[in-house]
């Protein structure tokens, strides 16, 4: 008999530490964190001796809004704290929300460190797992409509310490790719012990035929809340000078976007939106240049779908796409965007081949079905290991 491991989904009949088990999953639904939520509630019921309780925490309201808005002219600099003060709101909520939890879950999972920053000693009396796409560190470079300045390190400084009580506090702690656990690692001197990675992923959809397109034209397909730093208005110059005349795009954002030819805006999506899946059934290439995005699920469900995706080399993104077999993978550069799609969209051949290519990569890597059954095996894991010796806060 063997003892099951993360990358090892538990046979809840042989395993010894198998029996009833009440999860409580804290989740912070930002952008694809959702996504993430939709598939781990859609296939944890595999695991019927797990009793999972899902508290999302809710959309910002006027409050958090305030409470999280820039300051000018102090925000050009990265001197307002914007993004601390954001994420200390959602920790306040997040910690009214447990407390009337208290005692009614065997093991809490976390998502992400920052709905936690203030419940460090919650998380340390009770089994806990921490699981996140990024960490402080690397999200501070991340933040939309803004750059790092040489001022940013002044709010990593006051994150930081709140930020590793976190992770200090928790039995285990989780990085989605290997990029997020080099800097947990790293940046945070995280024991292996306690160290994990799994690629949460998606519930694979039943391949469906290809769909012609309205205009009779290869479609393009974007999709991004935020056009600037998820590489929008990069493709959207890009489609006018270059591909304009040989194919559609299709814009799936909540931003304004001027009426132009050949371009077709999607601006009241919401995550699990049966209207993407058609989208994507027409779609030739997803184009992907994101900047920020630290995991990209907008790629995986492409992917899933036969999809080949035009990506970039950051964070990520190329342990999900691989370069020159599933898609191809660029700088964030005009020219190298526009190289990229036109190659795809010129050879009908390469795309069918990668699309194949790409579906075959999320089954064997990014089901759901497979990784909620690690963290079904990582939460026994933690129940056991928090008996024997149970963390503290720093």
């Amino acid at each position: 008999m063997t003892t099951p491991t993360p990358t090892q989904p538990r046979d809840a009949g042989t395993d010894p530490r198998s029996g009833p088990l009440r999860m409580l999953f804290l989740n912070e639904n930002l952008g694809g964190h959702a996504t993430m939520h939709r598939a781990i509630r859609a296939t944890i019921g595999a695991y019927p001796e797990v009793v999972a309780t899902f508290v999302d925490v809710p959309p910002r309201g006027m409050i958090r809004r305030i409470a999280g808005a820039g300051i000018p002219p102090l925000d050009r600099l990265d001197l307002d704290f914007a993004a601390l003060r954001s994420q200390l709101a959602v920790s306040l909520v997040a910690r009214r929300l447990l407390r009337r939890f208290v005692g009614t879950y065997d093991l809490l999972h976390v998502y992400t460190q920052h709905a936690v920053l203030l419940s460090a000693a919650t998380l340390a009396s009770t089994p806990t797992i921490v699981s996140t796409d990024a960490t402080g560190e690397q999200v501070s470079r991340l933040l939309p409509y803004r750059l790092p300045t040489r001022w940013t390190p002044l709010q990593n400084g006051v994150r930081s310490p709140l930020e590793q009580r976190v992770y200090d506090s928790a039995t285990l702690v989780v990085g989605k790719s290997q990029w997020c656990v080099e800097s947990l690692r790293n940046d945070y001197e995280i024991p292996e012990a306690k160290l994990r990675r799994i690629p949460y992923g998606v519930v694979i959809p039943a391949l469906v035929r290809r769909t012609p397109t309205p205009s009779g034209r290869p479609e393009v397909t974007f999709i991004g809340t935020t056009l600037a730093r998820k590489g929008g208005d990069r493709l959207l110059r890009v489609y006018q000078s270059r591909l304009a005349d040989r194919a559609d795009l299709n814009l799936v954002t909540r931003e304004d976007v001027p009426d132009l030819p050949g371009v077709h805006v999607f601006r009241d999506f919401s995550p699990g939106d049966a209207r993407l899946s058609e989208i994507l059934s027409r779609t030739s290439v997803l184009a992907f240049p994101t900047e920020m995005d630290t995991f990209g699920y907008a790629a995986l469900e492409a992917m899933a779908m036969a999809v080949p995706v035009v990506g970039t080399t950051l964070h990520a993104l190329p342990e999900i796409v691989d370069d020159g077999t599933t898609g191809l993978l660029v700088a964030p550069d005009d020219r190298e965007l526009g190289d990229a799609l036109e190659r795809l969209l010129g050879d009908e051949a390469l795309r069918l081949r990668m699309g194949q290519a790409a579906r075959q990569r999320v089954i064997a890597r990014f089901d759901a079905h497979r990784t909620t059954g690690e963290l079904v095996a990582l939460a026994y894991e933690a129940r056991g290991r928090y008996g024997s010796h149970a963390p503290s806060p720093s």
